[in-house]
């Protein structure tokens, strides 16, 4: 018996001293000190209980007294309250909420809120109630009921009264029943008898044990054991939501209905799989910054520094003086190696620092957050030259504090760095380009997020028992072993609750508010709960949340808003270990392998603009506690589950019993569930919550009986389970959500089958199968049915049960909704626009919309938690499989239910953590089939529904619908059926390489059940044909025959390499399900016999290859009835000695099965072998290569000297065999490079698997065949009249994917329309280009360099124009742009098939005017005239796709030696040289009227490598020029490098050390290097940039290698570029050896065409003729014109049928440099080019002069005439008026060089005149348009370092004062290539002149030379207005260094040619120098008439007293008369 009162909290008007209650009841008080938080509202939420004796009597009374504590008196009491027990005797319970009275009675305003809760010796006790009122479920901050202390007294009130039955902690009701009663299914609570169980249980144990929650899990009777669960909800498995809860599905729970989904299943579930293992895997990455400039920084006359910080690193600019706009291009590396996920949670910060100094840090100015994550979503992943909006953190109204232009880019392994092309000569738009994650608004906002955490609930011990006893031995006491609190972080800041002692069910109610910018740019919010350990916090788990699945930023979109809801955490096992292996799990590393608590949270959002002061860290807050039954209702849940078979079990399990365990939460959790809480605690949720529950023996059943497994070989081990199979199951409560699984669960299902669908039709767009059209419709058509089906079902069902509560469900619900509607919609529509030549771009689309749905597929919040099932041997939990809750819940509507649910599913348990990856992790721990079912207690009669049938019908399943009633522990079959399993293993392809050599010897073991076969081993093969067929006689399975066919038992097929030591090692294994036949079935077509299937085989996450085979299930006839006859045995080989045993007679697979084959010829070109490295020391040279295919191998000839010349003697050969005639079935092909070695040795070199030959089948295109398409051709067009609408919709690209009719890259030799035409085009451009014409013009001599930088605006300029050109194409109706591309493709002809007659170059030239009309580049070609351009491509030439990467005919195969480990960096080493060659397969023979040609235009008919070069050893001269680097990885500790460039090229090496660039990651080198190279041993080039270091060696930044060869034999003739123009002289002189015209000729020559005829305006070759504009050349003289007209048509070679193909243009391509230590990431960027001239040809002239061009010097003088209306800054010393001294200053390259005027003393009208000279000597590179500066950067540095700065003056005016600092005024900066022209007068000087958007007219002094004016002063104010202060008049004259030299001029106003001195005011002086001065000007001048006047008044008081002094004496005199 017991009186319990819950106080919740009290309302106390604010009055001094610390408050104290007091609970008195039977004279026995508890008194609880109140924490004084500052607000009226104190919440207490604690639980005072009073074990009691005898029986509560109605009149007695519980009184509540309030005291005030006072030091020094008494306490005084403030009020009291007083309850009369009689309502809480009758009804077991009370809430109350009331005032307090005073001593007199009168209510007091002081309210007070508690409930009381009273146990009674009899069953009349109340329960914790069946609805909301009490122990509030209207408050969601109770802590847990704690069981223990009650059991001592309801143990002695049980026991003396019968056993009656008490209150039932959580039962559903409370009601009044016997124990006694017979009946057994009668509804009694069932926590009454869970709480009698416990009692059974506590009697057992000796008392030591309390603290332990289960007995020996080795009883195998007693199946009651403790099974403490609390409430979670299932966990997401999505990467952003919870990386906690990655699937573990992806791998081992396979649901296998491989029969229909064949490979795909597997596959995708595989690839997530590997996607999320790659996410934990320790990778390399770097964060790169370019820190550019600054703008705006708010502040006057500052010394900027910016600090940039990734996670704890931090780097730091250079300081820039006296400048608020200051310019770095400073580039900053940051590396990392840590998985994926732990980056992206770093958070970048720009931080602008005011003069930092040695020993200060500096004040911040501004700064900007965004983490790392935002940048790798970004495209591209990175920001490039964007503008990021500094705040300061501490001062939230201040706006703005300035702007930082930078780069930032996140490079992984792999990722090519792609450098978006941007002129440094663009205005900067800074509103415009923002760094800001698409879809960010500009101005974003401050807002709080704020995190609240209310409580949690089933936390595991966080520390040993052992501790725990001692303490208790010392004290007396039990406390809870963990110490929780929870830890947030979000944006770089951390938040923590309060920590809670000893507590398993810890109560916060606390908030923690983060302050940041919305929408913030970081997007995970971190979650995790820890323990707060004296030595080192643990955690306990890890959740993160990501924003963009709590908010929508769309038009109907929502703020960040989450819960309240139950996170749940998963992480390690929750048994403590001082040493845990698993703990990385609960960081959120790894999938957890356990249920580790669960917290219940809330996040929202406020936006406010209000705040003036901002916190900078994060503000722990008390939360108002919620009311959880407002979000749910607690309901009961069932789950089931049956274990039909286990087998495949490891050897390790194979010596002990082991029992099976499956838990949900802790409920089911024997071994280290449901830790007891010592503390009390009280129950706070309603009556359903079975929080204690302890189950009953009768009721809950969560483990099976140990079982010792058996096994046939002593390899797999299985467990009898053959006619009984074991059941489990768990009956618990848990708030009821489950509309967020069926939500997701019927998303899920639409995005399955949608991607299902994809996946084939990818498949056959691969294979060009004309049924794909019809697929794509199809699958489009399903969708949309699934998502209007979706919409209806959601619809309705938006209220009601398990519906979630929260905004978050409304929204997400809606968001969903709107979605699937759309995505609906717009399938619909895609389905009518897919034609056949759109279904690529159609199924792009469809991708799209996949890539949607997915997003939308997991609920942010929880609903139930993820299952366990583990498998315990010895005490010690081995493996387990996770199963997400939703993919097993059920609902009555099927698209709701899990996908798993009420379904038999194979799944494999594996090792948890770091033991379940890797090698260890690739053997499976045990296979089971296994039935689960979830759902409510009142659907629990479903769960029987999906049980195999063929079980007898028990009692228990009878009872199945009463929710009450048991289900079975034991299922009895009795129908069961023998079969004979056949397995036809015919081949597998790509298997890993297991030996040394890089083969392996291959065997398969086929397990079926408890059975398992080997075939026989295949020696040194990645693609082992077995053809061989095994057959298990009697296979047992249990069930009816219509169910064994839906649901055949799996087979399980494992490769292994044989070892001749040690045991076989594995290789992969493949999942299949075998075609059964019953009985009654004929054996025949089209069911049987079984075709062949490819079925993947995977390692781990790898693919391991693929298996070729086909498994037929036949029941075995009890009397008669035959099964079908087997195929006669093979002859066994007599030397195989490899076979471990003899296995009896080996059978083929059967003919029926095998695929049929075809004659093919296999037609090979052995070209060379490159790079060989040495074989067991030894160097290889003697190679021979065999390429092997279906058993035929095809030998080369050997190599007799692999050094001298490693090109095969006989390149050409074929081979005529058999191959089967089905796409599927097609063999691989293995080439092997072998070294023949002296007395008759073979070694093997290496190996190249080719998966399929079908890339290399070649399918001629008859006559007939060819026709046909022409006519359809020609028919499409007149149909739909669609030709009319390309105008409008087309763009270059797509001519030349498209349309090899229209020509691509048309150059100025075309005939383009109209002249008119380009008359507008001009007038658009004139302003844009004039600068750079004019410049050119002045320069008069153009170098390489204008060529340079004129070609690099050309890029960029082309890239906008194709950028705007996409944008064009988006926003253009999508429906016209299908039926143009339907147009133009329905017009187009491959090159290889163009019919000759219709396609005359007549036509084409009328097609190039017809597309000059809509092309961008024509016009601007012809404005182009002037400067010759070159191409700069921006990536290497092979990656370009119009030249195949000089592949066309001849490619590389890497060849591979060594174990393939799964190491990336390892697997690199495996390559051990490249074999260069051809393949091509075809049928033979070919048909007689072919169409087509080779490559080289020949006809196939005489093999396909006609007509290629000879490989004979050949002389090369190669020149290649570097022009320059970009962005170098920082190699030195000043974060620069000091690079130059070495060549390598066979076994030459050229170094450049003596000339490398000091302290530069940018150098421009500038140079050409020559070498002569022999083709084929020197074909390899590698380009390096090393590091050049004082001391030690140098280290290489980099390098690119070029494959020389390649280049050289393509007929993309990338030996020389073809410039644009011909021209003989100049800086664009012809540069190759050959004319145009010898090139042309060649062409032809090569392609057995007759040679061209010149004629006027025309070149005809053969029948063709291009058709050419004279105008173009009138200026050019007649010798040349030839010259002319050949270069054009080389431009248009691809143009020309048969023969034609793109040549390579004059270029500069652009390569990444990589470094071996750091694979796969980007070290920088070099661009450059390579010609090669063969040696047997007249050489080419000397190379191109591209060295650097040396900045030209100038020297810029400044005359500063006046200033005006100057601020005054000080106070007059006497006169107290104000005025200023005022000079100027200025500078140009920095505050070193700055010149100051001299100072105009006591300006009284801020008027100073100075006629002071400023002189600037600098040199300045035009092109740039920046200024040079060499210098040494420190005292220590060993050279000088140049580095560039933008052309800026900066003048400033300042006040001089002469005992404190000099005032700053104003200041303003003047960009010399752009500035606004000066006023005329000071009076038209304002601050309207500084407006960039173009009304004011600008200057560039280096045209203008000479320019005179006033300019104002401005300060920046802190609200970003501009304020004049001032103006100056000044005159700015420009020379170069020659005319200053004839011209010159002295500083300030010295000679020669001296100004003359200021004409100012006589009052201008300083005035303790000039003492008389002072006196007249500033005396004399300010106070003349009041001197004046002191002197009259002086005299006149003199005179008086004279008088009075003189008048005594003068009046004696007087009156004496003297």
């Amino acid at each position: 018996m017991s009186l319990a009162i819950r106080l919740r909290h009290l309302q106390i008007p604010k009055c001094k001293g610390e408050k104290i209650i007091k609970i008195e009841f039977r004279g026995v008080s508890h008194t609880k000190l109140l924490d004084d938080t500052g607000d009226e509202l104190f919440v207490i939420n604690e639980k005072f209980d009073w074990p009691v004796a005898r029986p509560v009597d109605v009149e007695e009374v519980l009184i509540i007294e309030l005291y005030s504590r006072s030091r020094l008196f008494a306490d005084k009491l403030i009020g009291n309250y007083g309850v009369v027990l009689q309502v809480v005797v009758q009804n077991g319970r009370l809430s109350i909420n009331d005032c307090l009275v005073d001593s007199n009675n009168k209510p007091m305003p002081v309210s007070i809120n508690f409930d009381l809760l009273y146990v009674a010796p009899d069953e009349t006790s109340a329960s914790f109630a069946s609805s909301s009122q009490i122990f509030g479920i209207d408050d969601e901050r109770q802590m847990l009921i704690d069981i223990e202390q009650n059991i001592a007294n309801l143990e002695k009130s049980l026991s003396s009264t019968n056993q009656e039955s008490t209150r039932s902690r959580s039962g559903s009701s409370t009601r009044k029943q016997q124990e006694k009663s017979p009946a057994p299914e009668r509804k009694r609570s069932s926590t009454f008898r869970n709480v009698r169980n416990l009692i059974r249980i506590g009697k057992q144990r000796p008392p030591k044990d309390k603290e332990e929650d289960d007995e020996s899990p080795l009883v195998p009777n007693v199946s009651g054991r403790s099974s403490r669960h609390s409430e979670c909800e299932s966990a997401p498995l999505s990467r952003a939501c919870s990386q906690t809860s990655l699937s573990s599905n992806a791998d081992s729970q396979i649901s296998v209905s491989i029969a229909e989904k064949g490979r795909k299943t597997t596959r995708l579930k595989s690839d997530l799989k590997s996607r999320v293992q790659s996410v934990l895997k320790a990778q390399d990455f770097q964060v790169c910054l370019t820190i550019i400039e600054a703008r705006q920084l708010a502040g006057l006359n500052m010394d900027p520094v910016v600090c940039i910080q990734v996670g704890d690193q931090k780097k730091y600019t250079s300081v820039k003086e006296s400048t608020n706009c200051p310019y770095y291009n400073e580039y900053f590396v940051f590396d990392f190696h840590m998985p994926p996920i732990m980056l992206f949670d770093k958070i970048i910060t720009l931080s602008v620092l005011h003069s930092r100094k040695l020993l200060r840090s500096g004040t911040t100015v501004g700064a900007f957050k965004i983490d790392v994550k935002t940048v790798y979503d970004a495209p591209d992943h990175q920001f490039y030259h964007k503008w990021a909006l500094l705040t300061d953190p501490d001062d939230i109204a201040g706006g703005p504090k300035g702007y930082l232009k930078c780069d930032i880019s996140v490079i992984g392994k792999g990722d090519s760095v792609k450098v978006p092309p941007k002129s440094e000569k663009d205005e900067d738009d800074i509103e415009a380009n923002l760094l800001l994650p698409d879809g960010v608004p500009i101005d974003r906002q401050r807002a709080r997020f704020i995190v609240k955490i209310y409580r949690a609930d089933g936390l595991p011990k966080m520390n040993s028992s052992i501790m725990a006893n001692v303490k208790k031995a010392f004290t007396g006491e039990v406390n809870d072993l963990v110490d929780p609190y929870v830890q947030v972080s979000f944006a770089g800041l951390m938040g923590k609750t309060s920590v809670k002692k000893h507590s398993y069910a810890p109560v916060w109610n606390e908030q923690l508010v983060f302050t940041e910018m919305f929408p913030p740019l970081c997007q995970r919010i971190k979650i995790q709960l820890r323990d707060n350990d004296p030595v080192k916090p643990t955690v306990i788990g890890t959740h993160f949340i990501d924003l963009k699945q709590i908010a929508n930023d769309g038009e109907k979109g929502f703020l960040p808003t989450y819960g309240p809801a139950f996170v749940h955490l998963y992480g390690s096992t929750r048994d403590y270990s001082l040493i845990d292996e698993l703990s990385s799990l609960n960081s959120g590393l790894g999938e957890g392998v356990s249920y580790r608590a669960r917290l219940l949270i809330a996040i929202r959002t406020e936006i406010t603009d209000t705040i003036d002061f901002v916190p900078t860290d994060v503000e722990l807050e008390p939360a108002v506690p919620v009311n959880e039954s407002a979000y749910g209702k607690n309901e009961e849940f069932f789950l089931f589950s049956s274990i039909l078979d286990a087998s495949m079990m490891d050897k390790r399990l194979g010596e002990k019993p082991v029992y099976f365990e499956i838990s949900i939460g802790n409920a089911g959790n024997a071994i280290d569930g449901h830790n007891q809480s010592a503390k009390e605690s009280y129950n706070d949720d309603d009556s359903d919550e079975l929080e204690n529950i302890t189950v009953d023996s009768g009721s809950w059943q969560s483990t099976t009986t140990p079982t010792k497994p058996m096994t046939h070989d002593r390899l797999h081990y299985f467990l009898p389970y053959w006619d009984n199979k074991p059941c489990m199951h768990i009956r618990s409560v848990w708030p009821d959500y489950r509309r967020r699984m069926y939500n997701s669960n019927i998303i899920s299902k639409i995005a399955d089958k949608l991607e299902e669908g994809l996946v084939e039709v990818h498949s056959m767009l691969d294979c060009e199968d004309p049924e794909t059209e019809l697929h794509l419709k199809q699958v489009l058509e399903e969708l949309t049915i699934g998502c209007n089906k979706y919409v209806t079902i959601t619809k309705g069902a938006t209220t009601g049960p398990g519906t979630g509560k929260t905004k978050l469900d409304k929204e997400h619900l809606k968001l969903c909704q709107r979605e699937i509607e759309n995505i609906g919609n717009s399938a619909r529509n895609l389905r009518a626009l897919v034609t056949k030549n759109s279904s690529k771009e159609r199924y792009k689309t469809a991708q799209s919309y996949l890539g949607k749905i997915k997003f939308l597929i997991e609920d942010p919040q929880h609903a139930l938690p993820d299952v366990f099932l583990w498998i315990i041997s010895g005490g010690k939990r081995q493996a387990y499989q996770r199963i997400p809750a939703r993919d097993i819940i059920y609902s009555i509507v099927d698209e709701e239910s899990g996908r798993d649910c009420g379904k038999v599913q194979t799944m494999f348990l594996r090792l948890p953590g770091k033991k379940g990856q890797g090698p260890s992790g690739w053997a499976i721990q045990a296979k089971l089939e296994i039935y689960l079912w979830m759902g409510m207690l009142k659907h629990k009669k479903y769960f029987v529904n999906g049980i195999p049938k063929g079980y007898e019908i028990s009692q228990e399943i009878r009872n199945a619908e009463r929710p009450r009633a048991l289900p079975p522990c034991v299922i009895h079959y009795t129908e069961k059926h023998i079969f004979q399993l056949r397995a036809n293993i015919y081949q597998a392809r790509s298997l890993i390489g297991s030996d040394a050599s890089g083969l392996s010897d291959p065997f398969a073991r086929v397990i079926a059940g408890e059975f398992s076969k080997i075939t026989q081993v295949i020696d040194e093969t990645l693609s082992p044909t077995w053809d061989e067929l095994l057959i298990f006689e009697e296979i047992l399975v249990y069930g009816s025959g219509a169910e064994i066919i839906n649901d055949p038992p799996t087979v399980i097929i494992e490769i292994f390499d044989q070892d001749k030591v040690g045991k076989s090692e594995f290789i992969g294994r493949a999942i299949a399900k075998p075609q059964v036949k019953l009985l009654e079935e004929p054996y025949t077509k089209p069911k049987f016999p079984t075709k062949l299937e490819w079925f993947d085989i995977t390692r781990g996450t790898d693919h391991a290859g693929e298996l070729l085979a086909a498994f037929e299930l036949l029941e075995l006839p009890s009397g008669e009835g035959t099964l079908p006859e087997l195929p006669p045995a093979k002859e066994r080989p007599v030397y195989k000695e490899t076979d471990v045993k003899e296995i009896g007679p080996i059978l083929p697979v059967p003919r029926g099965i095998r695929p049929t084959l075809s004659r093919y010829r296999i037609e090979i070109l052995f070209w060379g072998l490159r790079d060989l490295k040495r074989i067991h020391l030894l160097t290889v040279d003697k190679p021979r290569v065999d390429i092997e295919c279906a058993g035929h191998i095809l030998y080369s000839s050997i190599i007799q000297n692999a050094r001298k010349n490693p090109n095969f003697s006989t390149p050409v050969k074929f081979l005529e065999l058999d191959l089967p005639e089905q796409e599927l079935y097609r063999p691989p092909l293995t080439i092997r490079a072998v070294d023949c070695r002296s007395f008759g040795r073979y070694t093997l070199v290496g190996t190249h698997m080719i998966n399929s030959i079908h890339k290399y089948i070649y399918t001629p295109l008859t006559k007939k065949e060819a026709e046909e398409r022409k006519r359809s051709m020609n028919l499409k067009p007149l149909d739909g009249g669609e030709l009319q609408t390309i105008p409008n919709h087309f763009g270059q690209p797509d001519f030349r994917e498209k349309s090899p009719l229209l020509p691509k890259d048309i150059t100025i030799a075309v005939n383009y329309g109209t002249q008119d035409m380009k008359r507008p085009r001009m007038d658009q451009r004139k302003r844009k280009f004039s600068l750079e014409e004019e410049l050119d013009d002045e320069e008069g001599s153009k170098d390489w360099w204008t060529k340079y930088f004129e070609s690099v605006e050309e890029m960029i300029t082309e890239s906008k124009e194709a950028k705007k050109h996409i944008i064009q194409e988006v926003y253009s109706s999508d429906e016209a742009n299908l039926q143009v591309q339907g147009g133009i493709v329905s017009n187009s002809v491959s090159p290889n098939e163009q019919p000759k007659r219709r396609f005359g170059f007549k036509t084409t030239a009328n097609a190039s005017k017809f597309v000059s009309r809509i092309s961008p580049k024509s016009m601007r070609r012809r404005l182009r005239k002037k400067t010759a351009l070159c191409k700069i491509f921006p990536t290497e030439l092979e990656q370009r796709s119009e030249f195949n990467g000089f592949k066309e005919w001849l490619q590389s195969f890497e060849l591979y030696r060594g174990k393939k480990t799964g190491d990336e960096t390892e697997d690199d080493s495996r390559i051990v040289g490249l074999f260069k060659g051809a393949i091509k397969v075809y049928k033979w023979p070919l048909p007689r009227d072919i169409e087509d040609h080779t490559i080289m235009g020949f006809d196939p008919q005489y093999g396909f490598f006609q007509g290629l070069p000879s490989n004979d050893p050949i002389r090369v001269l190669v020149r290649v020029y570097v022009v320059k680097a970009n962005d170098l990885h920082p190699m030195d500790l000043n974060g620069k490098a000091d690079p130059y460039v070495v060549l390598q090229l066979g076994s030459k090496r050229i170094s450049d050390k003596d000339n490398y660039i000091s302290k530069q990651l940018n150098p421009v080198f500038g140079k050409c290097f020559e070498i002569e190279a022999t083709f084929p041993q020197d074909s390899l080039l590698t380009v390096q940039i090393y590091d050049w270091d004082l001391v030690g060696s140098d280290d290489m930044v980099g390098e690119t290698k070029i494959d020389l060869e390649n280049r050289f034999y393509s007929r993309h003739r990338a030996i020389c570029g073809l410039p644009l123009k011909y021209e003989e002289s100049g800086y664009n002189s012809w540069r190759d050896a050959t004319k145009p015209t010898q090139i042309l000729a060649k062409l032809c020559k090569d392609g057995k065409v007759d040679v061209p005829i010149y004629s006027d305006g025309e070149v005809k070759i053969g029948r063709h003729s291009f058709h050419l504009q004279m105008d173009d050349y009138d200026f050019y003289t007649t010798k040349d014109v030839e010259e002319h007209m050949a270069l054009s048509v080389l431009h248009r070679w691809q143009e020309f049928p048969r023969i034609g193909c793109e040549l390579i243009p004059e270029h500069i391509e652009t390569r990444p440099l990589y470094n071996p230590d750091k694979p796969g990431i980007e070290q920088g960027k070099l661009e450059m080019w390579v010609d090669m001239f063969p040696m047997d040809m007249p050489l080419p002239g000397p190379p191109l002069d591209i060295s650097p061009r040396k900045p030209k010097s100038y020297e810029l003088r400044i005359i500063i005439w006046n200033t005006d209306d100057v601020v005054l800054e000080d106070d007059a010393f006497f006169t107290g008026e104000k005025m200023s001294d005022i000079y100027v200053k200025g500078w140009l390259k920095g505050p070193e060089d700055c010149q100051c005027t001299d100072i105009h003393y006591r300006s009284l009208t801020g008027e100073g005149n100075f006629n002071w000279r400023f002189v600037y000597p600098f040199d300045y590179m035009v092109a740039e348009q920046k200024i040079v500066i060499s210098r040494k950067e420190s005292l220590f540095s060993w050279d000088e370092t140049e580095c560039k700065i933008p052309a800026r003056l900066e003048l400033q005016v300042w006040d001089a004062d002469h005992f404190s600092a000099d005032d700053f005024l104003g200041a303003i900066t003047l960009d010399l290539n752009r500035f606004p022209r000066g006023a005329k007068s000071s009076k038209l000087c304002t601050l309207e002149m500084l407006k960039s958007d173009g009304s004011v007219p600008m200057v560039n002094i280096f045209k203008q030379k000479r320019v005179k004016g006033w300019w104002p002063f401005f300060v920046k104010k802190d609200n970003e207005d501009l304020e004049l202060t001032g103006k100056v008049e000044a005159e700015i004259h420009l020379l170069s260094k020659e005319e200053a030299e004839k011209n010159p001029v002295g500083l300030g106003r010295s000679e020669p040619d001296a100004l003359e001195k200021p004409n100012r005011p006589d009052a201008s002086f300083m005035w303790f120098l000039n003492p008389l001065k002072s006196i007249r000007y500033i005396i004399w001048h300010n106070y003349k008439w009041k001197i004046l006047k002191v002197f009259i008044i002086l005299a006149l008081a003199i005179i008086i007293l004279l008088f009075i002094y003189a008048i005594p004496g003068y009046s004696v005199k007087k009156m004496i008369g003297a």
